[in-house]
């Protein structure tokens, strides 16, 4: 018989068989749970969720863009769990979302905590609705780090530096900071502080000097917020999402869509390459085996 012959090509077969059972499976489950915005028959409003730190716009540039061009999605809600991030993504997605209010509605969405670079997102949108005790504010920026000078002369170690110009190596950890270097860190963090101050200012649409009176670095509870005019409503995510519907025009309860993305995470972690390995060493370990010595000499 041929599985007496072939026991291992038999049974590399059954498991290639099963496989392909299993990623068909997730594929069509992918399609039947919550559509995405190329796949939604109907009217609804887009989400886009924010959370975690914000170290890259890109993900979250496309999900806004996409819902913005379908017609079917009325308006879109930005959920936000974040405390921050990165001056760059933050602003990138800011923009990204002040493209959109002029010709979508754009409602944010504020969670356990939206601070910092999660607030400068929030405030391009059209409303914020936060929750009664959701941490925001934070409204400021900050550079550190830790200087070893002092740990290094103890244990005898001496740094090395060529550099090509006297500025290269400002904020090196292994030598004191001299005074004009100091000048310079602080001259770029007060100018990003006062494009953060002119972003809330002009997507809230509040006195300038409103805006710096909140924006010393403290943090804010929700409430707090709102009676700053940092928050339009208190609330949660399914208040924001009727405000956006109401916004958009839509009659009727609120149809959430989920940017496709999200959908597809098991099958991407099927395909990743760490369960493929996984998959490959089930079906014949001795391919992955590894050499080792033996006293034996075997």
């Amino acid at each position: 018989m041929f599985t007496r012959r072939h026991p291992y090509l038999f049974f590399l077969l059954v498991s290639f068989s099963i496989f392909s059972v299993l990623i068909l499976g997730v594929v069509g489950m992918a399609a039947w749970i919550g559509q995405g915005a190329g796949d939604f028959d109907g009217e609804g409003v887009g989400v886009v969720e924010i959370e975690g730190a914000i170290a890259d716009a890109r993900n979250t540039i496309e999900q806004i863009r996409e819902f913005r061009e379908d017609d079917d999605i009325k308006a879109i809600v930005v959920r936000i769990n974040s405390p921050g991030g990165a001056v760059g993504p933050s602003q990138e997605i800011y923009r990204e979302i002040r493209k959109t209010i002029s010709t979508k509605k754009v409602i944010a969405s504020m969670g356990a905590v939206a601070a910092s670079g999660g607030y400068y997102v929030a405030c391009a949108a059209d409303g914020i609705v936060a929750n009664p005790g959701t941490i925001t504010g934070s409204i400021g920026v900050i550079m550190g780090y830790t200087n070893f000078r002092q740990l290094l002369d103890k244990i005898g170690m001496v740094p090395v530096v060529i550099k090509s110009g006297p500025y290269k190596d400002t904020g090196s950890p292994t030598r004191e900071m001299r005074d004009d270097e100091r000048e310079i860190l602080q001259a770029i963090t007060d100018g990003i502080h006062q494009q953060f101050v002119t972003a809330i200012a002009e997507g809230r649409n509040m006195e300038r000097g409103q805006v710096e009176a909140a924006a010393d670095g403290r943090i804010f509870t929700g409430e707090d917020a709102k009676a700053k005019g940092l928050v339009d409503r208190l609330g949660n995510f399914q208040d924001a999402l009727a405000w956006a519907g109401e916004l958009g025009g839509l009659e009727g309860p609120v149809v959430p869509v989920y940017a496709r993305d999200k959908e597809l995470s098991m099958l991407r972690y099927l395909l990743s390459s760490s369960v493929t390995e996984w998959f490959s060493k089930m079906i014949h370990p001795g391919i992955f085996a590894e050499y080792r010595y033996s006293p034996n000499g075997s």
